[in-house]
């Protein structure tokens, strides 16, 4: 066999060997690893593509944990439960992180006119929508809603401050503040793409393997399937229902989502509001405030943060802001329509 055969075969060995390789490192980049775990009240799942997502995943899932141990009011230890515990007696100090969310909380809390109250504790414990719902007496809502004003925290160099009697919850702001963990991991790890979803919150990071859009359904607040779904690159959505936490008292159905304001559950025309931004916490925060100012006064909130949204109303009916009209593929309206009780 003469040398340039052999250099034929030899040069279309090492192609098949090169091809080999790059078949299995794209097999590897579009094998997905999921993950499963429970934090904030809520499943916490991952979907990850990538050389060492199953690490990512794990890592992912710690730091939320941690996250939890630090904003909820619930940890004894928390941040923010010893904010609260130390309301009236000066400033404390603060994990940076913390203190980065409580910003979040209350630029959305200027903004929106205080539709959002990172200071809505004292009303909502009433209710207690998580453990024992129930419909509070007028005379003791009316001396919580005295307690609630996001004005009165204050965020100073030696750390953050409440008046006496006063008491953060964060829970608005909590899941979609996990996403941020999650796709912060991804991106250190230089995965490929991954999916995290906390509650109502989703982040979206990197391509999905085909290099297709994302694709996230939005809920249908009278069944179990959806009214359609969201085609959607990088980003985080958030989404706030008032199907989501309900009890019913004489005839009458209240849900978690309170005006701070009335200190009642919002009456807004709205059964449910998702919102796309770059932030987690961002969306998290602007899908409660929305819901509570209604889709009219939502819009220069929305356009202040540059951020999207999509509107159910009571009657069925579905709105796009203008830059989600082409990502939504909606279902029949009227067939959401109808399926209202």
């Amino acid at each position: 066999m003469g040398k340039k055969k052999y250099a034929l075969i030899a040069g279309g060995l090492v192609c098949l060997a090169l091809f080999g390789a790059l078949y299995y490192l794209q097999g590897e980049r579009d094998k997905p690893y999921t993950l499963s775990t429970f934090a904030m009240g809520s499943y916490i799942q991952q979907t990850v593509y990538g050389k060492g997502g199953e690490e990512a995943a794990a890592q992912a899932a710690q730091e939320i944990g941690a996250l939890e141990n630090r904003i909820s009011w619930r940890r004894e230890h928390s941040d923010i439960a010893l904010l609260n515990a130390s309301a009236g007696n000066g400033p404390v100090p603060m994990d940076p992180a913390t203190e980065s969310l409580l910003e979040t909380a209350l630029e959305v809390g200027e903004k929106s006119g205080g539709a959002f109250d990172v200071t809505i504790a004292p009303v909502s414990r009433l209710w207690d929508f998580d453990e024992n719902p129930r419909l509070p007496e007028t005379g003791e809502l009316a001396a919580a809603r005295a307690l609630v004003d996001y004005r009165q925290l204050a965020l100073t160099p030696q750390g953050v401050s409440l008046p006496e009697g006063m008491a953060v919850d964060l829970g608005a702001a909590g899941k979609g503040a996990a996403c941020d963990k999650a796709l912060a991991v991804y991106r250190e790890a230089g995965l490929a793409g991954g999916v995290a979803a906390a509650g109502g919150s989703v982040g979206l990071y990197g391509k999905k393997p085909g290099g297709s859009l994302w694709q996230v359904s939005v809920r249908d607040p009278w069944g179990a399937g959806s009214v359609g779904v969201l085609a959607l690159e990088e980003g985080f959505v958030s989404t706030s229902g008032s199907y989501e936490k309900t009890f019913q008292q004489d005839g009458v159905t209240y849900h978690h989502l309170i005006d701070p304001k009335t200190g009642y559950p919002a009456e807004s025309g709205l059964v449910s509001v998702t919102v796309c931004s770059g932030s987690g916490a961002l969306s998290d925060c602007l899908s409660t405030a929305c819901f509570v100012l209604g889709e009219e006064k939502s819009l220069p909130l929305l356009e202040s943060f540059s951020a999207q949204a999509l509107f159910i109303h009571e009657d069925g009916s579905i709105a796009c802001t203008p830059g989600l009209e082409e990502a939504f593929t909606p279902h029949s309206p009227g067939d959401l329509a109808a399926d209202k009780p």
